[in-house]
């Protein structure tokens, strides 16, 4: 009887290492290739180093965990495989990526080279997040509806089996940010890890956390558009307005105001309206509607 798991463990298994014939040798190997490498070991039963390199090679493929496969082909049952790939003597290893073979090496070799070539064969495949992307998914659905809290506590979780995951360090502080803590909003962008410090995720937050901190000291909306339609060139005004603004959730209009202030005076301030213009348009996705017609507009007052 099994043990409970074996059975898992034996289906992943199953998937990571199989026997390949001529009929489903392009669907084993060239298809499969296409979306994670496969080793393909060349053998016989009469050869005798080949009882050594395959356990070696299954022992590796198994060890880096999904990241590349290994596929077998018994060269007396599928001579014309063998053939076609001109395989001279077994053992033969092959690497496929993308549909061609990449790499390979013939005969016996030791077990650090056999660690090495799988690792190095791995690493030209897309990368095995171990279902990362899907949780990460899930929390910004989470930040979305208002949950704030559980999107917290599953950014965390991600950061606990990567810790250098940008987009998952940007969720967290943002999620603080909607707690309303923009203390520990900052904190956990100043301990990001530099690896990850120049990354899109981390400008986004950094914005975010610039916007939190100039709507602490935003003025009412009302009051402020009151003194801008008072006098149209009280560019601070306008400035505070929209900072305002966006501080209610209304960045479109936010940016509007902006590429007024722009339009009046670009340099007032030392271009202040184009400087917070990239920080709204930093703080929100690249293919926001807000972000494009927003940079499009300003493009075209830059070059009018």
């Amino acid at each position: 009887m099994l043990e409970l798991g074996q059975g898992n463990d034996a289906a992943a298994d199953a998937d990571l290492i199989k026997d390949t014939s001529e009929a489903t040798f392009m669907a084993d190997v060239v298809e499969t290739s296409k979306e994670v490498p496969v080793i393909v070991d060349f053998w016989a039963p009469w050869c005798g180093p080949c009882k050594t390199l395959g356990p070696a090679l299954e022992a590796e493929v198994k060890a880096a965990g999904g990241r590349v496969k290994m596929v077998k082909v018994n060269i007396d049952e599928n001579q014309q495989i063998a053939s076609q790939l001109q395989i001279q003597s077994i053992p033969t290893v092959y690497a496929f990526v993308d549909g061609k073979p990449v790499d390979g090496f013939q005969g016996a070799v030791p077990p650090s080279e056999i660690k090495s070539f799988v690792d190095k064969v791995a690493e030209l495949g897309p990368e095995v997040d171990g279902g990362l992307a899907d949780a990460i998914e899930a929390a910004e659905g989470m930040l979305a509806d208002g949950d704030a809290e559980d999107a917290k506590e599953t950014f965390a979780a991600i950061l606990e089996e990567d810790s250098v995951n940008a987009a998952a360090y940007s969720g967290l502080i943002r999620s603080y940010l909607a707690l309303d803590d923009l203390e520990q909003a900052e904190a956990t962008l100043n301990g990001a890890p530099a690896e990850i410090s120049d990354t899109a995720e981390l400008d986004t937050a950094h914005a975010q956390i610039e916007l939190a901190k100039q709507a602490a000291d935003a003025g009412p909306v009302a009051e402020l558009r009151s003194l801008v339609e008072a006098d149209a060139n009280n560019h601070q005004a306008r400035l505070e307005l929209a900072t305002a603004l966006h501080a209610s959730g209304e960045a479109e209009a936010a940016v509007n105001e902006l590429l007024e202030l722009f339009r009046r005076d670009r340099e007032w301030n030392d271009g202040a309206a184009k400087a917070q213009l990239f920080t709204v348009f930093d703080a929100l996705k690249p293919e926001d509607p807000v972000v494009l017609n927003g940079r499009r507009k300003l493009s075209s007052m830059i070059f009018l």
